[in-house]
C-alpha cells in the first residue's frame, strides 16, 4: 500500500490566492493528483497530493507560506459502489481513526485514488493492514477463476 507525500499550505482565505499556488506548481512541470481546500479561523487550509512533491517543494520555497509534509494512505480503487466503505470499514475494525479523506485521479490512468488522512502514529499499521486486505482480495479473486 503506497504511502504519499501530502502538502499542506494555510494560505489567506481571500480570491486567487488558491490559483496563484496552483500556477506557480503548474510553472514548475507539477501535476496536482488530488486537492482538498476549506476555509478555517480565517485561512485557507489546502492539502494537496503531486507527482513530484521535491518539484512541488523547490516551487513553493520562497512563497512565505506556512506549509507541511506529512505522509498519508494512498490507495487505488476500483470505481464502484462499496470501495470506499469497504476500506474505510477495515481500518475501522482496527481501531484506525482516519481524520480526513479526499479523491483524487492517477495521472496515466485516471484510476481513482483515495487519500486517508490518518494519526502519523498509524500511517504505517494502517498502510500494512490494508496490504494484507488487498493480498487477501487478490488471492481470493484469482482463486475463482
Amino acid at each position: 500500500m503506497p504511502v504519499a507525500q501530502e502538502f499542506t499550505v494555510y494560505l489567506e482565505d481571500r480570491a486567487g490566492t488558491l490559483g496563484k499556488i496552483c500556477r506557480k506548481l503548474a510553472d514548475h512541470g507539477v501535476n496536482i493528483l488530488a486537492l482538498h481546500s476549506f476555509p478555517s479561523g480565517g485561512k485557507s487550509v489546502t492539502r494537496f497530493i503531486v507527482d513530484n512533491p521535491e518539484a512541488a517543494k523547490s516551487a513553493l520555497d520562497g512563497e512565505r507560506l506556512t506549509l507541511t509534509l506529512s505522509d498519508v494512505l494512498l490507495l487505488k480503487v476500483q470505481n464502484r459502489p462499496g470501495e470506499i466503505a469497504r476500506v474505510a470499514a477495515r481500518l475501522g475494525e482496527a481501531d484506525i481513526n482516519i481524520n480526513y479523506a479526499y479523491c483524487g485521479l492517477e495521472s496515466r490512468t485516471n484510476n481513482p485514488l483515495v487519500f486517508f488522512g490518518v494519526s502519523v502514529s498509524e500511517v504505517s499499521r494502517a498502510a500494512q493492514i490494508l496490504e494484507q486486505d488487498a493480498a487477501a482480495r487478490s488471492a481470493a479473486t484469482s482463486r475463482t477463476w
